[in-house]
């Protein structure tokens, strides 16, 4: 630090590093009025744009400017998302904010850090107990619009071979029953409620729908869900649900399927970074068009999640799932999982991929169906069913609450039945708000 003083006036010549060190300190001090030129100052330096960052962030909030505060702490992650003292502050934001599940998400993350002092550590574990209580409602809106290669789900063969008698001939596909493709409106909400009864007991509420409109009515898919029941929470902080579930489906105008069931569901952390969790749901199906597709749908689901590092989750997911319906042709055991990554990278951006594959077994041949066309032997259906999703998003945009996104997802049915051999690519351009 050099002084230089000229008729009568005196400056101070500081270098970046002594700048940086008196503005945390009148931060320390709490004499923000004094800190701010600085900051400012420190502002005008690249190298310094983290520290510049965090200190006006930091600033803001303790001046009550919480939505200043958070776009800092944001500003921070996206250049840097493993500095966990950034990741603690802007989760600090958001319970202040309200934003108790975004909170949650990252004092978990910052909880990885095997650096942080134990009463840190303690912080964290109370604070998100104290979300976990506290936690009332919540509400996700996604509207976007979706090019589709596949808006019916639909084959691209042009015939399948039918049985008549002795032989197998050839029907040609009609238009509607082949794959067609478009650009759709989507429109999702997500809501959930957690009443608390009592000290580790409260009741929940989750409802999902989801909206996909294209040109006409025909591939319009409309899909509601709604579960509710008691939650409890054990000493050990593991939960168990069981919830009645109701769901609903239209498609191209008509109800597609509806039914009512149960779900009982558990789930617990394996130590701070890790987390396992089970569901077994069993639900009857009414069909709107046929009785051959009304019957009971059985499915079991087990999942484990983990913290790679400090801003990105792995999960691997396996599963089970029954259809028995009145029709033995259409019934089928599925086996199958998914593997995915997702979290924070550079730039302020949010991204995630999964990938998965199934099988599905048919429990009789489809009767007037054959898959050889020189034997006219019914065929019993098989399929290799792959998926795949990829998300990219960002937080650091926003337009009225809304921030962009975009998701590409392909699905691919490998059947030794053509009629039910499908590929399926589709981009959604969405914008998301959470409440």
């Amino acid at each position: 630090m050099a002084e230089q003083c000229a008729d009568g006036v005196c400056s101070m010549q500081l270098s970046i590093e002594q700048l940086l060190r008196m503005a945390e300190r009148l931060v320390l001090q709490r004499r923000f009025e004094e800190a701010s030129p600085l900051i400012e100052a420190l502002g005008q330096a690249p190298q310094m744009k983290m520290q510049y960052a965090f200190l006006k962030g930091y600033v803001a909030v303790e001046q009550g400017d919480l939505n200043t505060g958070a776009k800092q702490f944001r500003a921070v992650l996206a250049d840097h998302p493993g500095m966990t003292r950034a990741r603690l502050e802007l989760a600090r934001v958001l319970l202040m904010q309200g934003k108790d599940k975004s909170a949650d998400h990252h004092f978990r993350l910052a909880a990885q850090d095997k650096d942080l002092p134990p009463e840190i550590a303690r912080t964290i574990y109370a604070s998100r107990s104290l979300i976990r209580d506290r936690r009332v409602w919540s509400i996700t809106l996604d509207l976007g619009f979706a090019p589709d290669s596949n808006i019916n789900n639909a084959t691209g063969d042009k015939t399948v071979d039918l049985i008549f008698g002795n032989t197998t001939l050839p029907a040609k596909l009609n238009d509607e029953a082949r794959r067609k493709s478009g650009i759709g409106q989507s429109a999702a909400i997500t809501t959930g409620v957690r009443l608390r009864l009592s000290d580790g007991l409260a009741v929940t509420v989750d409802a999902n729908g989801q909206v996909l409109n294209y040109a006409g009515k025909r591939a319009d898919d409309i899909s509601t869900l709604i579960a509710a029941g008691p939650e409890l929470t054990l000493k050990d902080g593991s939960r168990i649900g069981v919830a009645a579930v109701g769901a609903r489906r239209w498609y191209g105008g008509r109800m597609a399927t509806e039914g009512l069931g149960a779900r009982i569901s558990y789930q617990k952390d394996l130590g701070r970074s890790a987390r396992l969790g089970l569901q077994l749901e069993r639900r009857d199906q009414n069909s709107g068009f046929s009785p051959a597709f009304d019957g009971t749908l059985t499915s079991a689901f087990v999942s484990y999640e983990r913290i790679i590092d400090r801003a990105l989750v792995g999960s691997l997911t396996l599963f089970a799932r029954r259809e028995s319906l009145r029709s033995d042709a259409y019934s089928s055991t599925e086996i199958g999982g998914n593997l995915g990554i997702g979290g924070e990278l550079p730039h302020g951006i949010n991204a995630g991929i999964t990938a998965g594959i199934s099988r599905a077994l048919f429990d009789e041949p489809m009767a007037g169906i054959s898959i050889d066309p020189d034997r006219p032997v019914a065929a019993e259906r098989d399929d290799w069913r792959l998926n795949a999703r990829l998300f990219l998003g960002t937080r650091s945009i926003s337009v009225a609450g809304f921030s962009p996104s975009v998701t590409y997802t392909f699905s691919r049915t490998i059947s030794n039945i053509g009629l039910y051999d499908t590929n399926r690519h589709r981009l959604l351009f969405g914008a998301a708000r959470f409440f």
